[in-house]
């Protein structure tokens, strides 16, 4: 019997556990470390900060449904991998010994490397549950006394979606409160156009969300590099392209929202062979790390590198399709290996997208992620917006029920044989 530990309990790893489970039967042993017993669905943070979810309706508590699946929940966290010893040391002092090891963590958020960043200083942030019910007490108290807003995301940046998203959101509620007329808004961005996202633009993202931005008179900074955040003003560098200062902008806003530069938590950081600098795991084409062979990796917290050279540092997202189609390689490349076979699944790394704005939203596939690409399409419409709430009312009920059919597999597959995404039927999970 073989023993195999899922390190975090987000998007991909509770999957993640899932599907081992599934795949395993009850012959091996899960276990499912995290930093608590609740799982937070992320993509919902950008309506928890303006009052439109509570905290409590977008998460689920793992303990019961990992007590039924027969996957041993550890909610202490960890602390430090020991990869060589293969043991994973746990904040309480205890200690896990693994057969294979999959890291899930995600990122840490490294708001400390922008002085006056973040939401212990000066602006706020929809990366955690937590931090989403601290902005929608920001976002009550702009509403009692309007003023500039400021959203976007930092140098150094991989996951601008939700930072459009809350542009737009954040846009809408202030429309539904009266006030909008009093807010002058602006989108402050790393990425060298709009709509470049990490992946250089997908279909006419560029042209479409410049024409939303002009809609919704949210005016824009692109090639944007943050010097500091400090008294209501926000100090940035234009950069040309060449990489030189084009232009200064002290901005003043009493409301920030802009998305961090992500990096490796420090219970896996600086582990030669295991972590590039920025402490993102290293991994094969089949998810596994080439000096830790037993250990492997998905979602945000694996190492990708950028699209290419740009004025200012952007990374690689990593988004919904991409940490599902890493989660069925894995998978199916642990059981292999179980069975005395070699690993040969490698994850599609596909992206498919549904991004709100409020009261519509954008949709694309790129298929493969980085381009040139065989499948280059986005599109808009008022269903995007109710995918998005059905794709949240899904999701929660897939953690909760414990299984892992594969959303946005089959959502992929709808589009293109379709050609569009609002004909899409997804089955709700069996209890």
């Amino acid at each position: 019997m073989a023993h195999v530990v899922v390190l975090g309990a987000g998007l991909g790893g509770t999957i993640m556990a899932y599907e081992l489970r599934e795949e395993l039967g009850r012959a091996h042993d899960i276990s499912l470390v995290n930093n608590g017993s609740i799982y937070s669905f992320v993509p919902s943070n950008p309506w928890v900060a303006v009052g439109w979810r509570t905290k409590k309706s977008v998460e689920v508590d793992l303990e019961p449904v990992c007590r039924r699946r027969g996957i041993k929940l550890r909610p202490e966290g960890a602390k430090r991998l020991h990869a060589d010893k293969k043991q994973l040391e746990l904040n309480d002092g205890s200690s896990l010994d693994y057969d294979y090891l999959v890291i899930a963590t995600g990122p840490e958020l490294a708001f400390d490397e922008i002085e006056g960043f973040g939401p212990e200083a000066n602006t706020q942030s929809v990366c955690h549950i937590d931090h989403a019910v601290k902005a929608k007490s920001a976002f009550d108290k702009l509403v009692a006394n309007p003023g500039p807003v400021i959203v976007g995301a930092v140098q150094g940046a991989s996951c601008f979606g939700p930072a459009y998203e809350f542009a737009f959101i954040l846009e809408k509620a202030l429309r539904d409160a009266k006030v909008r007329d009093k807010v002058p808004m602006t989108f402050v961005t790393s990425e060298p156009y709009i709509g470049h996202l990490g992946l250089d633009g997908v279909g006419d993202t560029k042209g479409m969300l410049e024409s939303e931005l002009r809609d919704h008179h949210i005016k824009w900074i692109c090639n944007s590099k943050v010097s500091k955040f400090e008294g209501g003003k926000l100090h940035v560098q234009e950069m040309a392209e060449d990489g030189n200062v084009k232009k200064e902008h002290e901005l003043p806003f009493d409301y920030t929202m802009m998305l961090p530069a992500f990096r490796g938590v420090p219970a896996v950081r600086d582990i030669e062979g295991l972590t590039n600098p920025r402490g993102f795991i290293i991994v094969d084409k089949h998810q596994r790390n080439p000096k830790f062979p037993e250990i492997f990796s998905i979602g945000v917290c694996i190492a990708i590198p950028p699209v290419g050279p740009t004025p200012v540092p952007v990374g690689v997202p990593k988004t919904g399709f991409m940490i599902e189609s890493m989660v069925t390689a894995t998978t199916r490349n642990i059981s292999r290996l179980l069975k005395g076979m070699q690993p040969d699944a490698e994850a599609t790394w596909n992206a498919v997208c549904l991004a709100d704005m409020g009261d519509d939203g954008i949709a694309f596939i790129a298929q493969p992620q980085i381009p040139p690409r065989n499948v280059n399409w986005s599109s808009t419409g008022k269903w995007v917006h109710a995918a998005k709430i059905g794709f949240e009312k899904y999701f929660l009920r897939k953690v909760r029920t414990g299984v892992s059919e594969p959303f946005y597999e089959k959502m992929a597959l709808q589009a293109l044989g379709l050609g569009k995404l609002k004909d899409i039927k997804i089955s709700e999970p069996a209890e």
